[in-house]
């Protein structure tokens, strides 16, 4: 029976031999990689996808990155992605467990009081319109080239800048997100 398991289960080789297959060994020249280059991914959030035969064959990772904004105030957020599975499997649902399983993981940190870090990612909006992304402000900007329409954020707070560009995030996250 396929299973999501956490992505700090699997052997860190298997998962980059995965990234390879899904997306080209050329995959780091990607803008993604730019927006989190230097972090960590958060094993608190990040999940890998087992067939029956508990053979990797997708995985999601989540990074902690920063939304700065014109004035120099950075505001946290989390980027989702990669989200990749073997191509022989695409289709099957594993992609959207992923997200499902990720997605989950964070909102269960809602404390009442505050919700979770709003989330961003360069993607297909079809796609991930389900999970309630949609087009980030027109404002927002990535280090290198990308398509306005693919960024897209969920759970946007108001407080959250109408313009500023996106990358790493050096400081502490919020306690329970690097766990």
């Amino acid at each position: 029976m396929p299973s999501i398991v956490p992505l700090s289960a699997v052997d860190p080789a298997l998962v980059e031999a995965l990234l390879d297959a899904a997306f080209e060994p050329d995959r780091r020249a990607r803008t993604a990689y730019r927006i989190r280059e230097g972090m960590d991914w958060l094993p608190a959030l990040s999940f890998a996808a087992l067939d029956d035969e508990e053979y990797l064959v997708g995985s999601i990772q989540l990074w902690p990155v920063a939304l700065t904004s014109d004035a120099g105030r950075r505001h946290p957020l989390i980027m989702v992605g990669p989200v990749a599975v073997l191509p022989a499997h695409q289709g099957e649902g594993f992609g959207k467990a992923l997200i499902a399983a990720s997605l989950h993981a964070l909102d269960s940190l809602r404390d009442g009081r505050n919700p979770p870090l709003p989330q961003v990612l360069i993607g297909d909006a079809p796609y991930y319109a389900p999970f309630g992304f949609t087009q980030a402000p027109a404002g927002w900007t990535c280090p290198g080239p990308w398509d306005p329409a693919r960024l897209l954020v969920r759970g946007q707070s108001p407080a959250y800048p109408p313009d500023g560009e996106l990358g790493p995030w050096t400081p502490a996250m919020p306690s329970g997100l690097a766990n």
